[in-house]
């Protein structure tokens, strides 16, 4: 085969494994995906998919499995309709529906609804296949289609999904084909059904009583069905197994027995029915399940000799039966449905007999008062189910387990409901007791009793005795033996059947004889006694039921034969005395040859036969003729005979009263009496107990009955109790209940005697019913009180009679009759009635033909029109307004378009305006918003166009008619009355209300349009409705998963698009009219424009430029359209409406029709642009509010909020400040949500005159007022405030500069840079962890310098970001004062709107002897937009500016900062006396300390030397600064060397000395070389400050409040307070030498609590051992003279780093350690292992510039040199699941890759090679796992 060829079988199929396409010219496919093949060549298939069929493609025929279909058309049209039942085919749709919500709740971890849905979709998979299988019985298959359509429906519910509506046998509806009314019924049915399979979904328990419940409510009897699978009894000998149910409170059997015979070999005996031995006990009812308790029993009887132990069976006598023991198993729960396992095998113990006296059932009552038996392994196996339905019903429905095998146990008794045609004719006999004279034995007799079936000649009837189901009829039946028993207690069983004609003449004959162990001695044994009874008493009554004490007769055995001796003597005891004979005194009696022995002998009776009757009454009827003088008295008696006597002899009674009747036709005398019993029958079989007989009795009337003229009769004596009716109330109420059945007879007669006559009488038999339905409307009329309950029954029961009166009498006269009958009902009584017997005539065959609806509908209309304006019975008048609408909904039911008028005429209005007055909550409202579709749906054009013509010339009430349909339309689709899950429903209801708007809207163009009738509110009431129709929620397609829209398209298409070119045509034709629609209307439009569907805005789009226009014209501007749409955008785009497609299409139609105006071309561009600038603005923050980074959030609000404010609309603007200020306290940005409502206050122009009002409060409390209390608090809080300002230490964060450059980022970032304030305490590396967090796939950028401009247009995203210092922009009033530190401090972190950075750079060469000389600072400032703190905790930068500093320049700013920071502790220590000493200790010694003077000796070095000043003469001013600065220092030292003496402990008494010795040094040559300078006394100095007490401060963030020495700690290396300065203070090294010694000493002054946190710090930070490891191996060597810190500043608040962060000095040698990361020499390894991230010091480090040192700056790497710093540890990538299919080792085993396809030029190629194999079994589950569930 050398081409493709197309498919002719292989046309359908499902991939059964994925398959990636290789080439263009493959298809590929993901597991469950149907394709339609085309053609195939070699393995290889050519098609598409069934979903997509615009692709087509080739793929290996081996990954596809074939499944039947049709196919319907060919060539291109061809399509294919897979063959599976319909039921298959929407389980496929809905699992590939679930499936994929089923993968988003997984990715979305909600668990529990997870596994919820996997087991829902495992159990329909399941049944799937096995509906497929086509292996089921026809009754699981029904049962099986339940469940999986119940599963489908519950599911759905479950996940929200759509309501699936089906008909009775569980196909969807068609919604086209239904009637609404019948749509909206499914829907409600549908629902409940789902809610009734959600409550037993909630417990498992309950969910087997309902479904129980269910089953079984239809069902009025069931059965238990048992399998004995074994009887596991050591019984040596034959046996006999008997099981039945018995009531264990009553201690009485309830069923017949199921015998199965067991041989001795412990098998059964009938081998064929080994492994079947199954018994239904059927006919159990109501009465049943009441029971207390019931018990299944099983007596074992041996059949065999008479004592087990005797072991020489040659001479014993056998097949004696004798008791051996029982088994009782309690089967309440089975049978009440409490357990329900087919499958389980239930154990019976057994219980063997323990001596002669212990009877069979005394042994059963023990077993069940004990509360366990001693089994000893003994015991039977059963399963048992119980089944609903009598055996017929049985048969049918489970025919795998019932069938003509299985026998059929009877209960005892009728069941509850006799079924017409069970004929039966049982009668049950229990062997009860008797009592045995020993007579000549010394012992009492082994008692046998025989009983058998004889008739009256002696002959006997062969089997006719059943000792139980299962088993054949036997001649004579034998009781079980007792030993040696006196007194036996049977109470055994026995059923006897005999054909009906044979009962009169048959008699029971019980023999007694006495059997011996001994079978010689047994075969001398004779009957010694007999005992018989009649079945038929002399009466022709059956034997009664229960006990009868039989005589036990004596005679020779001959005699005893013969039954023409004893059938004339007594029977019973009973009898002995009705005949006059005593029954005691003489031992014997001799009657005739018999003597009447001592013995005495009990049995009980009971009689199930529809053939015979024990009532006397009931014969007496029967058989009148033979006793007419008793025939009134047996009529009467009728109505007290029981009513299941009375029902099995139905026909023969009905028969004997029509007789009568028949044959005294020409008098009266029984009439009235015939009547009656009648009616007593009819209501019998209106009794449930009985209601299977109602098609016996239309069998009798419609086969049987043949009274001609029985009609007269009884019509004469209905219409004599019906004038009677005040008199003969309740034999009236009687003959209304049975007046459906008494009509049947009067209409059956009266056809059969047409058919005789050939129609004479004619006429009378019309008048008589006129007559009596006149009788009936008097009664209707009448006043009389005690007649309501008669009326009532008339209401209910004539609608019954219709459909058979109709056959005899002209149908339009028998409406008319009904109409007046209606119409003579009183006003306000018996509505209800009323109705509901109009809703029966609907229902009735009169209402379907055409011409007795013309006479019923406009009463029907009336009556409910009168009724729903008044509110009354609005449920009864929905039913019969919802069923009338139903039958003309039918096509054959003749012409209803002027029905339909009818109604929507008289009750269109009326309808509409019941359902706008009631409430959404109303239990109706579903009903009648219905109805109201149903008849708007049933309208055609004509109606409509009527509609409108029958308000006439009224033009108020078209108007009125309108604006109601419109509120009420639109109410009822904004606020839909049904819930959103019925889709069927809700799209019927769309487009009914579709046509009807439509139909509507040309009315308005038709009347309202022209100048004169214009009506503005109807028109704008149009609109609106209209624009709610095509944007309510149930249209919008995209929304919807692609089948659902697929499916809803092919039925209504798209309905938003017809309503919208219709609102675009009406507005248009609106003309003048439109300006009275701006601004209004632009909202509404807008909402539709943005709808998304193309068609629709291009079409509706330029209704805009109309609107502006049209404004233009009047107005000469837009600008009330303007502001409206501007307001109405931002509300609709932020609902969710609006995407660029629209900013698009906006923009290029608006701007092509404004361009091509004369006027609006300029304005027009404008307000376009603004627009388009806006939508820009709003989309960005419609996408980043659903995102997690709520700054991104806060970025596009202030785009939006800034926009607002550029184009002056305020409203808005403060909209958005409060949406800021909400996103800021959602982040405890409280100072920033502050600053945010301040811009609010702003605007208010109140802010400043808030102090004045203050200051007139204050005012107002003292002095009008005289509110000393307000005054006061308003003080006390002022107070406050300034005590806290001095005393509570703030924390100052820092601020971070962050630059965002590449095309990766959204616009509002994309190459800006930014200053953001940091968080209390957060330090960079935190900072930066965050922003990288938002942009996981950024990278951070290593230098500081500005990026270039190849980055910034690279497609990746680059974050650069560093630390900035804030420039102090002290307020006014405190410049140039002497102000306290801490009012001064809030100052250098708030309200800064200046930024520094600065760097490090060398110019020319470098001096090994003093890096200061040639050392440059690079100082770049950064300005934002606004302050911060501000609105966010971040602002663009906006304006950069760089500027150098000299090294001299430096030398001064660091000293000056050196002098401000002794200067400042020093004043401290002054005002707090309490103040830990350690900080000042170190600063002083740093200072001090000849060890590290390497302080100012370096600038002395430097700049203090005549090369310098020869090359710089312009700085001699500047060096005499310094030189200054230099002698400043002195005074400020010696003050702090005071204080520090004053304070010293003696402890560290030998240091402070040390340090004054070191100072005196000092001052001696600073004081010689640069001038003694002096410091005014410390009490001026400290001026008139209070004493600051510093608290400890605890922040919300930080739980735990810090000591007060680490607060000063803190303090103590404040940031400077200069601006200009930069932050780098030069701070002499601690002494090696002092470090060793006094350090620790040092330490153990600490407070406690200080060294506590600091060994918790170190324990816990784990960063901190890193750390430590990191500083050891990137170590640098310093000279020792010249060695200097960089010593960080740590914010307030944060807890001070360990000092081995900061510096490492415990190894020999002394080392500095400047970076935390490698240092730029080890660079080229460094980035080789990435270690942990690095951990960078805090901001402001003051640093000394050496030979050899490798400096950071504001955490920054820089080393000299220019190199770049050693580049981060390589970032891992986040978690990113969208990688896993790039591993070609994850793919490859589920799709194994296809060879390519060999040439590519051929339009489909031919594959040169083999297709794939198919992946290996194991990756079957695989793939399938890999695949997901993507289908």
């Amino acid at each position: 085969m050398t081409r493709w060829v197309p498919t002719k079988r292989e046309k359908y199929g499902v991939a059964i494994y994925n398959y990636d396409a290789r080439g263009d010219e493959e298809l590929s496919l993901q597991i469950g995906d149907t394709v339609h093949i085309l053609e195939t060549y070699e393995g290889w298939y050519r098609g598409h998919r069934l979903r997509r069929k615009s692709k087509k493609g080739i793929f290996p025929a081996c990954y596809i499995h074939l499944k039947e279909a049709t196919v319907e058309g060919n060539g291109q049209k061809e399509t294919v309709i897979p063959t599976e039942l319909p039921l298959v085919q929407e389980v496929t749709t809905t699992l590939r529906e679930w499936a994929s919500i089923w993968r988003d709740l997984y990715v979305g971890d909600k668990r529990e609804m997870f596994n919820s849905v996997r087991d829902m979709i495992y159990n329909l998979i399941e049944w799937r296949s096995q509906i497929l299988s086509g292996t089921l019985p026809q009754d699981e298959l029904t049962e099986l289609k339940q469940k999986v359509t119940s599963k489908i429906d519950y599911g759905n519910k479950y996940l929200d999904l759509d309501l699936v509506v089906r008909d009775k046998d569980g196909n969807i509806l068609d919604p086209e084909l239904t009637s609404t009314i019948n749509l909206f019924r499914a829907h409600e049915a549908a629902s409940k059904q789902i809610e009734d399979r959600i409550q037993e979904e909630k417990s498992q328990k309950q969910n087997i009583d309902l479904s129980r419940q269910a089953k079984f409510a239809s069902t009025p009897s069931f059965a238990l069905f048992v399998t004995l699978k074994n009887v596991v009894c050591k019984i040596g000998e034959d046996a006999e197994v008997l099981m039945s149910l018995y009531d264990p409170v009553e201690s009485k059997f309830i069923s017949e027995n199921y015998l199965v015979k067991w041989s001795s070999s412990g098998l059964v005996k009938d081998i064929d029915q080994l492994h079947n031995l199954r018994a239904v006990f059927t006919d159990l009812g109501s009465e049943d399940l009441k029971r207390e308790k019931i018990s299944f029993v099983c007596q074992i009887v041996r059949v065999g000799r008479m004592e087990l132990r005797d072991n020489n069976t040659k001479k014993l006598t056998s097949g004696l039966r004798r008791p051996f023991g029982v088994a009782v198993m309690d089967v309440t729960d089975i049978i009440t449905g409490k357990m329900d396992d087919e499958d389980k095998q239930h154990f019976i113990p057994f219980q063997p007999v323990a001596g002669e006296n212990d009877f069979l059932q005394t042994v059963i009552n023990k077993v069940i008062a004990a509360k366990e038996v001693n089994h000893k392994g003994q015991g039977l196996w059963v399963t048992l189910k119980l089944l609903p339905g009598d055996i017929h019903q049985i048969r049918k429905d489970f025919p795998h387990l019932v069938d003509r095998s299985t026998a059929v146990a009877r209960k005892m008794g009728f069941p509850e409901i006799i079924m017409p045609g069970d004929v039966r004719n049982d009668i049950y006999v229990t062997l009860a007791l008797g009592e045995f004279d020993k007579g000549s034995k010394t012992t009492p007799k082994n008692v046998e009793v025989t009983m058998s079936v004889y008739d009256e000649d002696g002959k006997k009837l062969e089997n006719v005795i059943f000792p139980g189901a299962g088993d054949d009829g036997i001649i004579e039946y034998k009781s079980v033996i007792y030993y040696q028993v006196k007194q036996p207690r049977w109470f055994e069983t026995i059923k006897v059947a005999i054909p009906i004609e044979d009962v009169n003449r048959s008699h029971l004959r019980f023999t007694f004889r006495h059997r011996s162990s001994q079978d010689s001695k047994d075969k001398s044994e004779k009957i010694f006694a007999l005992s018989f009874v009649k079945l038929m008493r002399y009466d022709g009554t059956t034997l009664r039921d229960g006990e009868h004490d039989l005589i036990v007769y004596k005679a020779e055995a001959k005699k005893l034969e013969d039954s023409s001796l004893y059938l004339n003597l007594p029977a019973t005891k009973l009898e002995l005395e009705e005949k006059g004979y005593s029954s005691t005194g003489k031992s014997t009696q001799n009657l005739g040859n018999c003597t009447i022995s001592k013995d005495s002998f009990q049995i009980s009776t009971l009689v199930c036969s529809t053939k015979l009757t024990q009532n006397v009454d009931l014969l007496g009827l029967l058989k009148w003729r033979s006793n007419t003088r008793l025939l009134q008295q047996n009529l009467r008696q009728l109505m007290k005979v029981d009513g299941g006597e009375v029902v099995k002899f139905l026909q023969d009674t009905l028969d004997a009263l029509f007789n009568i009747m028949m044959e005294n036709s020409d008098s009266d005398t029984f009439d009235t009496l015939v009547f009656d019993a009648l009616v007593f029958i009819i209501g019998l079989i209106a009794d449930r107990k009985f209601q299977h007989f109602n098609p016996v009795l239309e069998t009798y009337i419609r086969k049987h009955f043949s009274a001609t003229l029985a009609y007269t009769k009884l019509t004469k004596v209905l219409k004599n109790y019906v004038e009677n009716a005040e008199k003969l109330t309740e034999q009236l109420l009687k003959a209304m209940k049975a007046l459906e059945y008494i009509f049947k007879f009067i209409v059956r007669s009266r056809v059969l005697f047409n058919q005789l006559y050939e129609n004479k009488g004619e006429a009378d038999f019309m008048e008589s019913l006129r007559n009596l339905f006149t009788s009936f409307n008097d009664m209707m009329n009448s006043n009389s009180e005690n007649t309501g309950m008669v009326k009532g029954a008339a209401l209910k029961y004539i609608p019954t009679i219709v459909n058979d009166v109709k056959l005899v009498f002209d149908p339009k006269e028998l409406s008319k009759l009904f109409t007046e009958f209606i119409l003579k009902v009183p006003l306000g009584r018996l509505v209800k009635q009323k109705l509901d017997c109009l809703i029966d005539i609907v229902h009735s065959d009169l209402f379907t033909q055409h011409d007795c609806r013309e006479i019923l509908l406009p009463l029907m209309t009336d009556q409910l029109k009168f009724h729903l304006e008044k509110q009354e019975e609005l449920k009864a008048c929905c039913q019969l307004l919802s069923d009338i609408l139903e039958v003309l909904y039918r096509k054959d039911v003749g012409p209803t378009q002027w029905h339909v008028q009818i109604i929507m005429e008289k009750l269109l209005r009326t309808v509409n305006r019941t359902v706008i007055s009631m409430g959404r909550d109303s239990p109706h409202i579903g009903s009648f918003v219905a109805s109201m579709t149903a008849t708007l749906r049933q309208m055609d054009d004509y109606h409509y166009a009527h509609l409108i013509s029958t308000f006439g010339k009224m033009r108020s009430d078209v108007v009125d008619f309108l604006m109601e349909t419109f509120i009420m339309f639109k109410d009822l689709i904004g606020k839909n009355v049904y819930p959103t899950d019925w889709v069927i429903m809700n799209m019927m209801q769309n487009k009914v209300f579709l046509r009807a708007i439509n139909q509507y809207a040309a009315v308005l163009n038709k009347k309202f349009l022209d100048q004169t009738n214009f009506e503005l509110q109807l028109w704008n009431n149009y609109f609106h409705l209209a624009v709610a129709f095509l944007t309510q929620e149930s249209l919008q397609l995209e929304n919807f998963s692609s089948d659902k829209r697929a499916k809803i398209f092919h039925k209504y298409q798209d309905m938003r698009r017809q309503i919208g070119f219709e609102i675009r045509d009406m507005w248009y034709n609106l003309g003048p009219h439109k300006i009275k629609f701006i601004p209004e209307m632009v909202g509404p439009i807008l909402e539709m424009t943005l709808v998304p569907e193309i068609e629709l805005r291009k079409a509706t789009i330029p209704i805009f430029f109309d609107m502006m226009q049209c404004e233009f014209h009047f107005t000469c501007s837009f600008q009330r359209f303007e502001n409206e749409i501007i307001t109405k955008l931002d509300h609709e785009v932020e609902g969710g409406r609006g995407d660029e497609q629209y900013k698009v299409l906006f923009q290029k139609i608006l701007l092509e029709h404004c361009r091509k105006h004369k006027y609006l071309a300029k304005t027009g561009e404008n307000f376009v642009t603004l627009v388009v600038r806006l939508l820009e603005r709003l989309l960005d923050y419609r996408t980043i509010m659903h995102d997690e980074n709520k700054e991104n959030r806060m970025s596009c609000t202030v785009n939006v909020l800034n926009f607002y404010k550029e184009i002056e609309r305020e409203e808005m603007y403060i909209r958005y400040l409060y949406k800021l200020c909400d996103l800021h306290k959602e982040c405890d940005n409280y100072t920033e949500a502050a600053y945010t409502l301040l811009l609010h206050a702003k605007l208010l122009k109140m802010w400043e005159e808030a102090i004045i009002l203050g200051k007139e409060l204050a005012e107002q409390y003292e002095n009008e007022m005289f509110d000393f209390e307000q005054l006061s608090a308003s003080l006390r809080k002022q107070a406050q405030f300034y005590e806290n300002i001095v005393k509570v230490i703030r924390p100052k964060p820092d601020y971070f500069a962050v630059g965002y450059y590449g095309m990766g980022f959204p616009s509002f970032l994309r190459n800006k840079m930014f200053i953001y304030r940091g968080k209390e305490y957060e330090r960079r590396e935190d900072f930066e962890a965050r922003l990288l967090t938002q942009f996981p796939n950024a990278e951070k950028m290593k230098t500081t310098t500005p990026p270039s401009e190849d980055t910034k247009s690279s497609p990746g995203q680059y974050i650069q970001c560093f630390i900035v210092k804030p420039i102090l922009d002290l307020p006014a009033k405190f410049q140039n004062k002497p102000v306290s530190e801490q009012i001064v401090s809030f100052y250098t972190v708030n309200e800064v709107h200046k930024f520094q950075y600065s760097r490090p750079v060398r110019k020319g060469e470098k001096d090994p002897d003093n890096e200061f000389a040639n050392m440059w600072i690079e100082r770049t400032t950064y300005t934002t937009a606004y302050k911060l703190p501000g609105i966010l905790r971040w602002f663009e930068v906006k304006s950069v500016s760089t500027e150098e500093i000299s090294p001299l320049e430096n030398a001064m700013e660091t000293m000056q900062l050196t002098n401000e920071k002794i200067s400042s502790m020093v004043q401290r220590h002054l005002n707090d006396p309490n103040l830990p000493i350690n900080p000042l200790s170190m600063l002083l010694n740093g200072i001090v300390d000849p060890a590290v003077m390497g302080g100012f000796a370096n600038y002395e070095k430097a700049f203090f030397n005549d090369k310098y000043v020869q090359e710089h003469p312009e700085d001699l001013e500047k060096i005499e600064r310094l030189k200054d600065f230099i002698a400043w220092q002195i005074p400020y030292l010696a003050d702090g060397v005071r204080i520090h003496g004053e304070k010293v402990t003696e402890a560290l008494r030998p240091f402070h000395e040390r340090m004054e010795a070191c100072f005196k040094q000092l001052r001696e040559k600073v004081e010689k070389q640069y001038g003694v300078k002096t410091l005014p006394a410390a009490d001026e100095w400290r001026g008139s400050r209070p004493r600051s007490m510093v608290r400890s401060f605890t922040m919300p963030s930080s739980q735990r409040p810090l000591s007060v020495a680490s607060v000063t700690s803190i303090s103590s290396d404040n940031s400077p307070s200069r601006p200009g300065s930069d932050g780098f203070a030069l701070e002499p090294l601690l002494p090696k030498k002092l470090h060793t010694k006094s350090q620790d000493k040092l330490d153990r002054d600490e407070p406690e609590k200080e060294r506590k946190d600091k060994k918790k710090e170190k324990r816990n930070s784990k960063h901190q051992e890193i750390f430590d490891k990191d500083m050891k191996t990137t170590e640098i060597l310093l000279q020792p003279a010249e060695a200097v810190i960089l010593s960080e500043t740590i914010s307030p608040l944060r807890p001070q780093r360990p000092k081995s962060q900061v510096l490492n000095l415990m190894g020999g040698d002394r080392r500095l350690s400047v970076s935390p990361g490698p240092p730029s020499s080890s660079s080229s390894n460094s980035s080789s292992s990435p270690g942990p991230p690095p951990i960078t010091p805090r901001s402001k480090l003051s640093f000394s510039l050496h030979t050899g040192s490798s400096l950071e700056l504001n955490g920054m790497g820089c080393p000299d040199k220019g190199e770049t710093p050693p580049p981060l540890p390589v970032k891992g990538s986040t978690a990113d699941y969208g990688n896993l299919l790039d591993n070609q080792d994850l793919t490859s085993p589920t799709t194994p890759p296809p060879p390519p396809p060999h040439q590519r030029h051929m339009p489909p190629p031919l594959p040169s090679k083999t297709p794939p194999p198919p992946p290996p079994k194991t990756t079957r589950k695989q793939a399938s796992i890999d695949s997901g569930i993507v289908q």
